[in-house]
């Protein structure tokens, strides 16, 4: 990304360049590989005017990993129209545009990178997983969970999450199977926690009922149902 061409620009906007830099250049390789001296020279800059605005590459690393948040965050917003199985299967699939072009700098977002330890960075990951929470209740039009939702809500989270991370270590299975298969995923954890709870088994009634035979949830269906025959 070197731009070959110095040019005067404001704090704010020279800010914004270096963190998209950053981002470009730890979407490529992991963070901990990426030097203030590559930073500089993608950004046609020298290494102290770097400093200039960041006191040092820990600070210019959390300033991108707070805009990889906030991108990976806007990946679970959906209209809340149609089949919520549609709806979960768009939200993988720009999930899995992230992660597909963003490997490393994920990776590092969600496992620390350089800043392990660092609060920030876990209150960064920490936002990224509450906004997918608060967003998959609103797709399921419920403000108030209760337990056993919260539970299944959350730990499909998780499972996107180490899903993803696993993935891209040889990105062994095919990633649109993957994205199916995490929907899937939700369906099955809803259904099961339906079997020990009245308020959860009205719950997937109701998304059920709104399913269409050829949607994911349906698929789902039709392949248990051919399990068990």
């Amino acid at each position: 990304m070197t731009t070959g061409v110095r040019r005067r620009m404001g704090v704010e906007e020279r800010r914004q360049q270096l963190i998209g830099v950053a981002l470009e250049l730890f979407s490529r390789r992991s963070p901990d590989e990426v030097s203030i001296d590559e930073i500089a020279s993608a950004a046609g800059i020298s290494r102290p005017l770097v400093y200039h605005y960041f006191p040092g590459k820990l600070s210019l690393y959390e300033a991108a990993l707070k805009r990889a948040s906030e991108d990976l965050a806007a990946r679970f917003a959906e209209p809340q129209d149609g089949p919520l199985g549609a709806r979960l299967l768009r939200v993988m699939r720009r999930f899995f545009d992230f992660v597909d072009d963003h490997g490393p700098g994920f990776s590092a977002l969600m496992r620390g990178g350089p800043a392990v330890g660092s609060s920030r960075t876990n209150a960064l990951v920490d936002s990224v997983r509450q906004a997918a929470y608060v967003q998959i209740l609103a797709h399921l039009g419920i403000q108030d969970p209760p337990a056993r939702l919260e539970l299944v809500v959350r730990s499909w989270i998780s499972l996107v999450e180490s899903t993803a991370l696993i993935w891209l270590d040889g990105r062994r299975v095919p990633r649109h199977e993957l994205e199916v298969q995490l929907v899937h995923d939700f369906a099955a954890l809803t259904a099961v926690s339906a079997a020990y709870d009245e308020e959860m088994g009205a719950l997937l009634r109701r998304v059920l009922r709104d399913e269409p035979a050829d949607g994911p949830f349906g698929e789902l269906v039709a392949r248990l149902v051919s399990l068990a025959s």
